[in-house]
């Protein structure tokens, strides 16, 4: 339970410093970074406030939208990005790019590709659950 509350309070900690506030809308979005948490897509949400690495897989399959072509596979990506197909870098870019589907970056098929599009997502209660 205490390492709980520690936890808690080093990620608010850690949440409050890496914030950033838009002029427009006067809303904390979470600056890019090493280990940075990808936010819920929202409409008006750039994707500069992704961490790089999250930006080039989104750029890549808009890349692929644009040219006209359909969903993609974990390790195409990973090709296109030049870091080979070893399963270790796949399945880092398959963790990346789930996570931006279940944040409503991408879209996820059902075969396990992925395509570029965006969708609302519910935004999980921040309640304290103790």
């Amino acid at each position: 339970m205490i390492a709980r509350e520690e936890l808690v309070e080093a990620l608010a900690l850690s949440a409050a410093e890496t914030t950033a506030v838009t002029e427009a809308e006067q809303e904390t979005v979470p600056s890019p970074g090493p280990g940075s948490v990808v936010p819920p897509w929202r409409d008006g949400l750039p994707g500069t406030v992704l961490a790089p690495d999250y930006q080039r897989i989104l750029s890549v399959l808009e890349e692929r939208r644009s040219a006209g072509k359909g969903p993609v596979k974990a390790k195409e990506i990973a090709a296109e990005l030049d870091l080979g197909t070893t399963p270790a870098k796949v399945e880092g870019v398959r963790s990346k790019a789930r996570r931006l589907a279940e944040r409503g970056w991408l879209l996820l098929d059902a075969s396990g590709m992925f395509s570029a599009g965006r969708r609302p997502v519910a935004v999980p209660d921040t309640g304290s659950s103790a």
